[in-house]
């Protein structure tokens, strides 16, 4: 079983931070993953069923801008779903090259599995944690997110 802080390589000495982040997406991932193969989804479709569980009949444009996934991999996502039979893309009825999409019944019968995945992901992941811990933690994450997100990157700063 791996330890609960694995030892940092010397290159990353720089940026134990990061590593701990890495880290934790990655094993976050992987146990979200495992419970998403319980439903026979992909990471990243859940993120898609809950957007259109929120609001139905996006395009397939507004979906990329809510889940922040390149084009390609929703498209890829979105394929794949509506061979499984969760959604359905149709052309707008403004512009046929807007492709629009729906859920149907059976990705709308998703809404409480998927609920009670990340519902138990959240209490795997804060287990050991207090509620003001949880809290310090997310607000934490979300400003370190909008500092990646806002801030220029290095080589650009350098100009």
């Amino acid at each position: 079983m791996p330890s609960s802080t694995p030892r940092t390589p010397s290159t990353a000495s720089e940026g134990p931070m990061s590593y701990a982040i890495f880290q934790l997406a990655r094993a976050h991932r992987a146990r979200a993953a495992a419970m998403l193969r319980d439903m026979n989804l992909h990471p990243g479709q859940e993120l898609l069923l809950m957007q259109l569980l929120d609001r139905d009949g996006q395009t397939q444009s507004e979906l990329l801008d809510s889940v922040g996934l390149d084009h390609s991999t929703v498209s890829k996502s979105l394929r794949r779903m509506q061979d499984a039979g969760l959604l359905v893309r149709e052309p707008a009825e403004h512009d046929r090259r807007v492709m629009v999409v729906h859920l149907t019944d059976k990705g709308r019968a998703l809404r409480e599995p998927i609920s009670a995945m990340w519902r138990a992901l959240e209490e795997t992941s804060a287990r050991d944690l207090s509620a003001q811990q949880t809290e310090s933690f997310v607000r934490i994450a979300y400003a370190i997110a909008d500092a990646i997100n806002s801030r220029t990157p290095p080589h650009e700063e350098s100009e």
